[in-house]
């Protein structure tokens, strides 16, 4: 059963990125189902669960004497992890961070918020374990990028909405972009740890619009953090790719 599972994720994973690389443009047909089974050597019922797969994700539509058509981007799901992550490997655009870093501004300040109203110990917890792992990552190296992740997250779960841990999820992507940026910068860690103190400490004491300022003072830096690296033509970091490490402080 696990092995069917494997295989029928592998064929969705190979088709979705496939269609958002460009491979299969909008509006064209996917290749009939037997040259699909021979080119990825799988059954026809493999097949046909994934392009099931691709329409719940908005990336393909069927339909009696058309076939299977790709549907553009419009009318993908932009808040499925796996959708972002194949556009992670196609290369992330200008236009796809610029929306994001917008969702961004307009989600985790009002997350942050709620949560400085509604946290509860655990939360609180859990997100100071993550500060903890950023601040021991910048002074004895280690996976920075994972716990500053994992801090964010932990704020917009204690939100305690769950359609807005539910945005957390395509949030992630651009989250996960932004760090790497950061991490990237000389200094920056260690430059940002006192901003992300801030942000925990307004939560800890209940005061929603302090918590909502020092979040934006971090957004704000991060969308510089990315314009810069965009202005440079720098290669932009790839999702699919275990995040760097951060070296021990000397």
């Amino acid at each position: 059963m696990a092995t069917m599972k494997n295989v029928h994720g592998n064929t969705v994973d190979h088709l979705g990125a496939a269609i958002v690389a460009g491979r299969y443009p909008a509006g064209s047909s996917m290749p009939p189902e037997p040259k699909l089974c021979e080119e990825l050597g799988v059954s026809r019922t493999v097949i046909r669960e994934s392009v099931k797969s691709l329409v719940a994700k908005g990336l393909v539509s069927t339909g009696p004497k058309v076939g299977t058509r790709v549907q553009p981007e419009d009318n993908w799901n932009w808040f499925d992890p796996d959708v972002i992550l194949w556009k992670s490997k196609a290369g992330l655009t200008r236009e796809f961070l610029r929306d994001l870093q917008e969702l961004r501004r307009i989600v985790e300040p009002a997350a942050v918020r709620l949560a400085a109203e509604r946290a509860s110990a655990q939360d609180i917890a859990a997100i100071e374990a993550a500060y903890q792992g950023m601040r021991r990552a910048v002074e004895e190296g280690g996976d920075y990028v994972t716990h500053d992740l994992q801090f964010h997250q932990g704020l917009l779960r204690a939100c305690r909405n769950r359609m807005m841990v539910q945005m957390s999820k395509a949030l992630s992507s651009l989250l996960r972009t932004s760090f790497e940026i950061s991490t990237s910068r000389k200094d920056g860690p260690r430059q940002s740890l006192p901003l992300h103190r801030a942000v925990l400490d307004a939560v800890i004491a209940r005061n929603p619009a302090k918590a909502e300022k020092a979040v934006l003072v971090l957004i704000d830096g991060a969308q510089q953090d990315i314009e810069l690296v965009l202005a440079n033509r720098k290669k932009l970091p790839r999702l699919n790719l275990p995040a760097p490490r951060l070296k021990a402080a000397a």
